[in-house]
């Protein structure tokens, strides 16, 4: 790894060398936090965790050819190289930036509180179009995770397409400094992680941390369509780069067509690519109008890194779904919508939306929200209501939370008399459920399964697939 040796790492992390100084200006291969992981020459950074310490693994790493070792101990008797720290977690983010400074390469910073991760897949597809890319894996977007995924980066990758996600203040800061992103991409201020961050207001003043340790002559692209980012006028002097649907001063879509669950397809105006083509049309694999917003993002970050207007809509066209993400698994009995790795208030309603535009049956499988703060009741109940505004055939909730989502759409039934006749049911538990599928569904039911990740509702998408 360029620059990364144990002279340069010892420095870096403020920490204490301990070992035969022949080694010190040898670089290591690899850093990783996981004993399972280690390769020969690589660093293996022993961080204590709710379920295990990783001190306990030093030898076995030792025994696996690790160069050295940082470790919050002094090792007594040890022969092998290794850096003596107060903390071992603050030395893995002191590393990441280390190493994120002696690269040239682009980052782009996403967050928000709605579609992070398909709007950063993206954003891949696109840039990968012109570029080598290197994207966040899976859910290593927070202050382990991002460190990780700067680790992997390799001399010859052009740009980095970070997911940042947070739930209190002072973390977005703390990830932006590791980050240092040359363009900055915020999706939405919604309703999460409130026990926190308390209101909208406290969200978009945590998000907007982003733009800390930004690059002062980066980029700035937000959603000109919230009413929270809309407010936010100027960063380092230079006005944002909006985009939206009702917002047309900036980049926006219109001629809105919707393909089901095969996409859509759209109008887009303003985008600036190096092509001078300013308006095109797009066409998106993958149903849901949150997914217009995703690709008129992606369009932005690709103009602002120079791709041509026929590069975007190609990169657009060729982005796929990832398990738990919208992805759209198609079995010999049902149609299901894979929605199930989290949940709030926003993304469940848009969630029931692309499920309101398949041609069929339609039921909607609804679990718990977490970390919505003292109105989670309320705001459970509120998705309940506007589900009964939606042409769905069969309610499932699970859970106690979620019994207010049915309880909003019986009483958006009963308050209503042209309201669609929505059959809804009530489980505790995912077992109970899965007991009596069999009587609730039907074959060829387009089937939404949605809740945050703590409920594992990946255990109904994996038997309702093997059916």
């Amino acid at each position: 790894m360029k620059n990364m040796t144990l002279r340069a790492m010892t420095k870096a992390c403020g920490g204490q060398y301990y070992g035969d100084e022949a080694f010190l200006d040898k670089e290591v291969g690899s850093i990783t936090i996981d004993s399972r992981k280690v390769e020969p020459d690589s660093l293996f950074i022993a961080i204590r965790g709710e379920r295990s310490d990783g001190h306990t693994f030093i030898k076995d790493c030792y025994d696996k050819g690790a160069l050295c070792v940082i470790s919050e101990h002094v090792l007594e008797n040890e022969t092998h190289p290794y850096i003596k720290v107060d903390s071992s977690l603050q030395a893995l983010k002191d590393l990441a930036l280390l190493y994120r400074s002696s690269l040239d390469v682009k980052v782009v910073g996403i967050t928000g509180s709605v579609g992070k991760t398909s709007t950063k897949e993206t954003i891949s597809a696109v840039l990968s179009q012109k570029y080598k890319v290197l994207k966040t894996l899976g859910n290593y977007n927070n202050e382990i995770g991002l460190p990780l995924t700067v680790f992997r980066l390799k001399e010859d990758d052009e740009v980095a397409v970070l997911e940042m996600g947070i739930s209190d203040f002072g973390e977005m800061e703390r990830l932006t400094a590791i980050a240092r992103p040359d363009i900055c991409v915020i999706t939405n201020i919604g309703l999460c992680h409130l026990e926190n961050l308390k209101t909208r207001d406290g969200i978009l003043k945590a998000k907007t941390e982003i733009f800390k340790s930004m690059n002062p002559e980066g980029r700035v692209v937000l959603n000109g369509d919230d009413d929270k980012l809309i407010t936010v006028n100027e960063v380092y002097g230079k006005t944002p780069l909006f985009f939206g649907i009702s917002y047309k001063d900036g980049v926006y879509a219109d001629n809105i067509e919707n393909l089901g669950l095969d996409g859509s397809r759209f109008l887009i105006h303003g985008v600036k690519s190096s092509d001078g083509k300013d308006t095109f049309e797009i066409t998106i694999p993958v149903p849901g109008r949150h997914m217009i917003y995703n690709a008129m993002a992606a369009a932005c970050v690709g103009a602002c890194m120079g791709l041509t207007s026929s590069q975007i809509v190609e990169g657009i066209s060729q982005m796929e779904t990832i398990a738990g993400r919208n992805n759209i698994i198609k079995t010999g009995n049902y149609t299901i919508i894979d929605d199930c790795y989290n949940a709030n208030p926003v993304s469940m309603k848009a969630s029931v939306d692309v499920l309101s535009m398949a041609v069929g049956r339609k039921v909607c499988i609804l679990g718990d929200m977490f970390e919505l703060g003292d109105n989670e009741k309320e705001l459970h109940y509120d998705v309940g209501e506007y589900l009964g505004t939606k042409n769905i055939d069969v309610l499932v909730t699970i859970g106690n939370l979620s019994r207010q989502i049915a309880l909003g759409t019986k009483n958006y039934m009963e308050n209503n008399y042209k309201a669609h006749d929505c059959k809804v049911y009530s489980y505790e538990t995912k077992k109970e459920f899965m007991e009596s599928m069999e009587q609730i569904l039907c074959n060829g039911d387009n089937i939404l399964i949605k809740a945050s990740h703590g409920m594992a509702f990946a255990e109904i998408v994996k038997a309702l697939s093997e059916q």
